[in-house]
């Protein structure tokens, strides 16, 4: 699976991100990349953090990879929602994106993959990190409670990330 993050918008949509990014840019970006690392170190999965270079980045699409996380940067003009729809268009694996744009986010699933608002991936890695840390009783207690009331059917769309996330 290949894990795609729209980069400042998963900065501006976490609290925590954020006031790293009020230093500096590049302060935000890294703290975003230990973050990831922090909660996806050991992964299988492949991981693409895409940032906006549209404004004063390079004239080309620049690489880089830092804790085992790749690094794009879109070139100057182009803005990473760009280069998010891209990959996910040419994606001959599965893949999730984290983004909170509606447009890329439909784009992506209109194609077969998994959009994520960035707010909703922030509180699935956080949550998975508690449970760690509390090791499988809280989880054991869950699967021994019986559900009170009405059964509700999840969306097909809700359904599928749910799979998707069960499987990072």
């Amino acid at each position: 699976m290949h894990i795609i993050i729209d980069g400042y918008n998963m900065i501006r949509q976490s609290p925590h991100l954020r006031q790293h990014e009020r230093s500096s840019l590049e302060e935000g970006r890294h703290a975003l990349i230990r973050f990831l690392h922090g909660q996806l170190a050991g992964s299988r999965h492949r991981i693409t953090v895409v940032f906006d270079g549209w404004k004063e980045g390079a004239p080309q699409l620049e690489r880089d990879r830092l804790l085992g996380i790749d690094l794009l940067y879109s070139p100057r003009g182009v803005k990473a929602d760009e280069v998010i729809k891209e990959m996910a268009a040419r994606a001959g694996e599965e893949i999730i994106v984290v983004t909170s744009d509606r447009e890329v986010a439909t784009f992506v699933e209109r194609r077969g993959g998994t959009a994520l608002p960035s707010e909703a991936f922030e509180s699935f890695l956080l949550e998975r990190r508690a449970k760690r840390r509390d090791g499988e009783e809280a989880a054991e207690e869950e699967r021994g409670k019986k559900k009170k009331g009405p059964a509700r059917r999840l969306s097909r769309r809700e359904r599928l990330q749910r799979q998707r996330l069960a499987k990072l």
